[in-house]
Order: C-alpha cells, then structure tokens, then sequence
C-alpha cells in the first residue's frame, strides 16, 4: 500500500471540479463546503456522486433522502471555493459576507458556471470519507468557464489547440 504523501502527490495531478455544495439544516440556516470530488454517475437515473470528510459539519445535514444543491463554480469564483473550504468554530457560519439566494429550498450562490439540486439516494463507505449518491431533480448550466483545481492551485478549461 502507497503512503498519504505518495497518494497527496499523485492526485494532485488530477483535475477536479470545484464545487460548493449546499444545504439548509432543520432550523432554516444555510451549510455549504467546498466539494472537489463531484462526477456524473448515471444517466438513467441522473445520479452524481461526491465524498466528504466524515469530520465534516455539512455530513449530518445530507442523510438520505434530504435534499443537496451543487453548486459549480465558474473561474471567476475562486474565493467562494476559498471561504467555503475552512473551517468555522463557534456560531460563525460560512455564508456570512457571501451573496447567496435561495433556489428549490436551497442554498444558490449566482452567478455560478452551474446548479444541480437532488435528493441524497444514499451513503457510500469510503475510508475516511463518506460517498454520497444524490438523484438529481433540476439542473442549469451556463457557458462559464469552470473552475478546476490541480497542481494545489486552482485554474480553468482550455482547449488545445489542433493541429493542422
């Protein structure tokens, strides 16, 4: 088996999508964190899946059958990925000084490269993490360009150029 250093390293060299995925606890607040493992897992029915940390204090607040927004952050959201990935203490909450709506019952943040809201299908053992599979209920994207993380840094799509 390969050590946590070896492992860091060579997924750092994948791209991932950023993501801050969203949710509102039984008391009407918003939850959110920064999600860089969401990907499509089925077309038929549409499920998407994405891990969090078992630390996480967005993980009680997606049990199955509650329900979840994602949203994928464009290129020009690198500071809302930055804000919803630390940790808060205390009653802080991480949408404090954010602009954010509500959409579908849910916690939206504009002006994002895309949305998608489901129904969290079920949990999924994943070592330290929890995979989560969500049913997909509504969904729009826009032509922004992505923001994607690698390399620890975050950046954009490209295409290459053809060669002719």
């Amino acid at each position: 088996m390969i050590d946590r250093e070896t492992f860091t390293e060579l997924m750092s060299g994948v791209c991932a999508p950023v993501t801050v995925v969203t949710a509102t606890t039984a008391d009407g607040r918003p939850h959110g964190s920064t999600v860089s493992s969401f990907a499509s897992l089925s077309l038929d029915p549409p499920l998407v899946s994405f891990a969090l940390d078992r630390a996480s204090g967005l993980l009680p607040c997606l049990q199955p059958g509650d329900r979840v927004g994602v949203n994928i952050l464009g290129a020009h959201q690198r500071e809302l990925a930055s804000t919803f990935a630390r940790r808060r203490r205390g009653s802080a909450s991480k949408f404090d000084g954010v602009t954010w709506t509500v959409r579908a019952g849910l916690p939206h943040l504009p002006e994002s490269a895309g949305w998608t809201a489901g129904r969290v299908e079920r949990h999924v053992d994943g070592g330290d993490h929890v995979l989560l599979v969500v049913c997909l209920e509504e969904a729009e994207s826009t032509s922004a360009a992505p923001l994607v993380y690698a390399r620890r840094i975050f950046g954009t799509h490209a295409p290459l150029a053809v060669a002719s």
